[in-house]
């Protein structure tokens, strides 16, 4: 009877400390989840000019958190859907930043020769370079009529040309913008026709995306490739599952068969990873 009781005790002791552990990885994660979406939402979010309470996001990510994996484990009863979904729900906030920082650089790369045509037909008129400016912020449209505008306002609030063009550059990581910060910086120190660089870069860069458009056109066999490829052991798990159910019936009802769909997955991700990287040509 004594040692019943101490085998009882031990394993409630066991019970209560993997408990204990479990709640104090859950806070951790929940921690860095919060600190991540405050973060991306103070410093992506709003330097993309999109306003977003922190707080919301977060709640909203951890209400699906809880509801969506237990609730795929009982439509589908397999635990690595679940799982799937919920590292899926954690990495979401941070990947969709991500992608919508690369949408807003990819429209103002492909705005920014024409913003550039206009400050240099401002300037050919006899407008400075502040008034130019103005002229095309007001005469454009979103994202770079948004950044411009940031530009002119710390200038009027009397921050320096150059203290504010370096903010510019921080927040638009792009190479062609990289250069046409060196343009400016150069004819404002050196002096010459800031008019004429201008147009000289904007039509470079006008090149450069006619050469990009053509190297998309000539790689998007390949990218479409890589994703059937991807895709068609998928579609063939699903038509042998519709098939022969009882054969394919081990792979999602087993440990074994789990673990073989977490391989799948990962070997998946990782082959059309490289697909991507093998037709992904960088101008």
């Amino acid at each position: 009877m004594n040692d019943l009781g101490l085998v009882v005790g031990v394993i409630a002791i066991a019970a209560i400390f993997t408990i204990w552990t479990l709640l104090e990885l859950l806070m951790r994660l929940l921690r860095r989840q919060r600190e991540t979406i405050k973060t991306e939402a103070r410093d992506s979010l709003a330097g993309m000019f999109i306003f977003i309470d922190p707080a919301k996001m977060f709640y909203w990510n951890v209400a699906a958190l809880f509801i969506l994996p237990p609730l795929l484990w009982f439509i589908f009863g397999n635990p690595v859907v679940a799982v799937a979904s919920a590292v899926a729900l954690i990495v979401l906030p941070k990947w969709m930043v991500g992608f919508l920082k690369k949408q807003r650089l990819h429209r103002f790369e492909a705005q920014l020769p024409d913003a550039l045509l206009m400050i240099s037909g401002s300037m050919r008129a006899g407008a400075g370079l502040n008034v130019a400016m103005e002229s095309m912020v007001a005469e454009s449209r979103p994202p770079v009529s948004q950044e411009f505008e940031l530009l002119l306002r710390e200038m009027r609030v009397g921050v320096d040309f150059d203290t504010a063009l370096k903010s510019m550059e921080a927040r638009l990581p792009l190479q062609d913008f990289v250069m046409v910060v060196s343009a400016m910086r150069i004819a404002r120190e050196v002096g010459g026709n800031l008019a004429d660089i201008l147009e000289s870069i904007a039509d470079t860069l006008r090149r450069k995306h006619v050469m990009e458009g053509k190297i998309a056109a000539l790689t998007a066999q390949g990218k479409i490739q890589g994703l059937v490829m991807t895709m068609l052991p998928l579609f063939m798990m699903l038509a042998l599952y519709k098939m022969e159910p009882a054969a394919m019936a081990p792979l999602f009802n087993t440990v074994m068969g789990w673990a073989v769909l977490a391989v799948i997955a990962v070997m998946e991700l990782l082959g059309y990873f490289f697909i991507r990287k093998i037709v992904t040509i960088d101008v």
